[in-house]
């Protein structure tokens, strides 16, 4: 099946405009913008109703840097740079991935982060999902998160110095972990905090066993080279639903059959201590957790730092500060 692109000649336009302008017209339409605002506000999202194009094309190289500047080899980059992700099994191990598990659990057994904005618990309310700004919470995942290690492969796919805009540790528990939507995470952050553009990659550092049963990651390759925007105005303090469970910033679904139709669907899987590097764009979601085995990994955003975040796209306000940092952040749990 032939995938739908803005520049697909199957793609029904109103006008003889070629893409970009059709594009353009397009979001101008909603936002009542003139031409020489367009560029600022190019991936449209948060609609009133659809556009005549399911997404449209994604603007600039997917990766900044080149082979020589970091860890990853040119074949690496090439991966990413087509599917939009890459995973590294056994980038940690031994002592480093029993500390790390550790710590873990010691940061959900802590009582003291229950009821905080900061912490996530389950649609069930039972267990906690997420604990953000974790890089603040914790010495060890401070350290983590400014490993060279990681910081160089950020430095390398973004062409330029990062900061952590958003960590987070998730926690999928065996039989209750719940799963969540498709969606591209630049949409919210483009949307409800304010990034510009696409100069931001995630690490997902897997902290147990990924399998097929637990609810793993899974990702549409090639899906970050076009942005899906999606319908539905932003409610006030969204953040304390979406965090739970997502409802606004949903692709919608003929989107997304075309470019699984395209590609398909991955879901990386392997023993703890893999590295799943993914682009801000990349759709992506996970199953609930069917299994006995919990499901949890350590994830920080790394955006570039001219790309920090202004006044947001498609929302009244920002989300909190432990959803959206500074470079300059100095964040007090």
């Amino acid at each position: 099946m032939e995938v739908q692109t803005s520049s697909n000649p199957q793609t029904k336009h109103r006008s003889n405009l070629d893409p970009q302008d059709q594009q353009r017209f397009d979001w101008q339409r909603f936002a009542g913008l003139d031409s020489g605002q367009a560029r600022a506000t190019r991936y449209p999202t948060r609609l009133p109703e659809p556009m005549d194009s399911l997404w449209v094309d994604r603007q600039g190289p997917v990766v900044k840097g080149s082979a020589d500047q970091g860890p990853l080899s040119q074949q690496q980059l090439d991966e990413f740079e087509q599917k939009g992700f890459l995973f590294e099994p056994g980038f940690l191990g031994g002592e480093e991935l029993a500390r790390l598990r550790e710590e873990l659990k010691a940061l959900l057994d802590n009582d003291a982060y229950r009821g905080k904005d900061y912490s996530i618990v389950e649609p069930s309310g039972k267990e906690i999902r997420s604990l953000f700004a974790v890089h603040y919470l914790s010495r060890v995942f401070a350290h983590l998160a400014n490993d060279e290690r990681l910081v160089g492969r950020a430095r390398q796919i973004l062409g330029g110095e990062s900061y952590v805009h958003q960590s987070r540790i998730n926690y999928k528990p065996g039989f209750e972990g719940k799963g969540f939507n498709w969606h591209s995470d630049f949409e919210t952050w483009h949307a409800e905090d304010g990034m510009p553009d696409m100069h931001a990659v995630s690490a997902s550092i897997v902290l147990t066993d990924n399998h097929e049963f637990n609810g793993p990651l899974m990702l549409i390759p090639g899906s970050h080279r076009v942005f899906v925007p999606c319908i539905g105005e932003t409610p006030d303090n969204n953040h304390e639903k979406s965090l739970q469970k997502q409802e606004i910033g949903v692709p919608s679904q003929e989107a997304l059959r075309q470019l699984i139709d395209r590609n398909g669907i991955e879901a990386p899987k392997g023993s703890a201590g893999g590295l799943l590097l993914f682009d801000c764009n990349t759709l992506h979601g996970s199953n609930a957790n069917m299994s006995p085995d919990p499901r949890s990994n350590a994830f920080f955003v790394y955006n570039r730092v001219d790309n920090r975040c202004v006044e947001p796209f498609a929302a009244n306000r920002r989300r909190p500060d432990f959803l959206a940092h500074e470079p300059d952040s100095d964040f007090n749990p």
